[in-house]
C-alpha cells in the first residue's frame, strides 16, 4: 500500500504562513483518522493536530491552538494543515499519518497510525 505524501514545505519567516498538503494516489484517505506530527533532530516526535475520518473532530497540541488549522477534503483524498503566525519553535519535519478503523490509533504518541508519509521541512527564520 502507498504511503501517503506531504508537500507544501519551505522557508518562511516569522509571523507568515504555509500550508502542508497529503494525499496518497494509491490509499484512499476517506475512511482514516488522519493527524499531522512533527520532529526536530534530536527531539521526540511531537503531535501537532489530528482529525475524525469524518472531519466533524479536531484536536490541537496547546502549542498551535489558534494558530494552525487541520482540514480535509474527502472528496480530492487530501489532507491540510494551514499554519499561520508561524514561529521559529515550529521548525521542524512535519510528517501526515493516517489511522485506520477501528481508529484505535493515540494521536498523542501516533502509536497505532499504520501509514506514515516521508516529510516535508518546514523552516521558520526569526
Amino acid at each position: 500500500v502507498e504511503s501517503p505524501v506531504e508537500s507544501g514545505g519551505g522557508l518562511v519567516q516569522a509571523g507568515g504562513s504555509l500550508r502542508l498538503s497529503c494525499t496518497a494516489s494509491r490509499l484512499s484517505l476517506d475512511d482514516f483518522a488522519l493527524a499531522w506530527f512533527r520532529k526536530v533532530p534530536g527531539n521526540d516526535r511531537e503531535a501537532v493536530a489530528c482529525i475524525s475520518f469524518t472531519g466533524r473532530s479536531t484536536h490541537y497540541v496547546d502549542s498551535v491552538q489558534g494558530r494552525f488549522t487541520i482540514s480535509r477534503d474527502n472528496g480530492k483524498n487530501m489532507l491540510y494543515l494551514q499554519m499561520n503566525d508561524l514561529k521559529p519553535e515550529d521548525t521542524a519535519m512535519y510528517y501526515c499519518a493516517a489511522d485506520p478503523p477501528p481508529h484505535s490509533g493515540s494521536w498523542v504518541t501516533g502509536v497505532g497510525f499504520a501509514y506514515w508519509g516521508q516529510g516535508t521541512q518546514v523552516t521558520v527564520s526569526a
